[in-house]
């Protein structure tokens, strides 16, 4: 076997539809019939519009206070910027993610506005939505498809099929910091970036057909987001323009950090698997198999941490549902383990978020000297 590298344009994997089908016809009818018997959507709930409203309330109302001079101590600003970093996460996890899945509203325009919400935050939905639910969701864990485990620095391995240097000997003490820079590339160069390389690919015809459409989208966001992330408070703020650009990087190092470890912790730990893909591009496995072997949960019981990033816990449920909307998750999560106990297929993890941290940090040092 030997690892695929990225194709242009992408040559899609085919997985053995046979192995595990039963397990899957299975669990799709169970859960099916759970929103069937207590009358209830697989879409959002006041649950959804509740939490919009929060994470936006804490991503905005540090802003404004700036803005408009009500906080001018600069220790309190500084405090300001940490919040608004938090809001980014609580957007990005908890409101932006479900829509972009088309699970925030039963409404496709609906899901389609909220999605947009992303670019408020620095980045691009269309871009988004190729690299985690085509690439992502399709080729979890599969090195040369999935751009999560694909670092594009050279000193973090994620994969065991990518090639090790000396430096990644370490990665385990000083990855963490590095992944505060996430959401500081998408503000930058990363969604044009990506932008050209999904149209190599022939990825951007999903979103539209019309390159230029979004390109020209991209570039309007962007202009958008500078103006009222760094124009704006260097018109209005008591502060000199490296205060205000050392206080943008902050908030989106805090963002970069939690969103980071979040996904991290679904896929790069030592019980996940990295399939390795021959020249037939295929895998020996039926897809909801697949994504049971590649991913991991964390801290099921933790009921405040699940409502702060967006039921992302519960990452094997979302990856086997992930049309159906996070508030779900807690509760078809019972079925999921059930069923895949019954068909001995592994139901990975972790009981803690610190367990989950732990786990993370052992496969880095396991990738770093194997």
């Amino acid at each position: 076997m030997k690892t695929a590298s990225k194709p242009h344009p992408l040559t899609p994997i085919r997985f053995n539809a046979n192995r595990g089908l039963e397990f899957e016809k299975t669990l799709k009818k169970r859960v099916r019939q759970y929103f069937k018997d207590n009358g209830i959507s697989r879409s959002g709930n006041s649950t959804m519009i509740i939490k919009a409203v929060v994470m936006m309330t804490v991503y905005f109302t540090p802003y404004f206070l700036m803005v408009l001079g009500i906080v001018t101590n600069p220790w309190l600003i500084t405090l300001c910027w940490i919040v608004m970093g938090f809001g980014i996460g609580g957007i990005g996890m908890g409101i932006m993610h479900d829509a972009n899945h088309g699970s925030f509203s039963k409404n496709e325009m609906v899901n389609r506005l909220v999605g947009k919400v992303i670019s408020l935050i620095g980045g691009y939905s269309a871009n988004w939505k190729i690299q985690h639910n085509v690439l992502h969701h399709s080729y979890t864990n599969v090195t040369g498809y999935d751009e999560d485990i694909d670092s594009p620095a050279p000193f973090l391995r994620f994969s065991p099929l990518t090639k090790r240097r000396k430096v990644h000997e370490y990665q385990h003490l000083f990855a963490w910091f590095f992944y505060g820079f996430l959401t500081l590339s998408w503000m930058l160069t990363k969604d044009f970036k990506q932008l050209f390389r999904y149209k190599k690919m022939g990825l951007t015809k999903i979103e539209n057909e019309e390159f230029w459409r979004l390109l020209t989208e991209l570039i309007i966001f962007k202009v958008l987001y500078y103006g009222y992330i760094f124009a704006i408070p260097l018109i209005f703020m008591d502060t000199p323009w490296w205060g205000v650009l050392l206080g943008i990087l902050l908030m989106h190092f805090v963002a970069g950090i939690i969103l980071s470890v979040v996904f991290q912790l679904a896929h790069v730990v030592p019980d996940t698997v990295f399939p390795a893909i021959d020249d037939t591009h295929s895998v020996d496995n039926n897809w909801a198999v697949h994504q049971m072997q590649t991913t991991a949960n964390f801290a099921p019981n933790n009921g405040l941490l699940s409502w702060m990033i967006g039921g992302l816990n519960y990452q094997i449920e979302h990856h086997l549902f992930p049309n159906i909307c996070h508030v779900h998750y807690r509760k078809i999560s019972e079925i999921v383990k059930k069923t895949a106990n019954e068909f001995g297929i592994p139901y990975h993890s972790e009981p803690t978020l610190i367990s989950a941290i732990a786990s993370h940090g052992r496969m880095l040092k396991q990738l770093g000297r194997v």
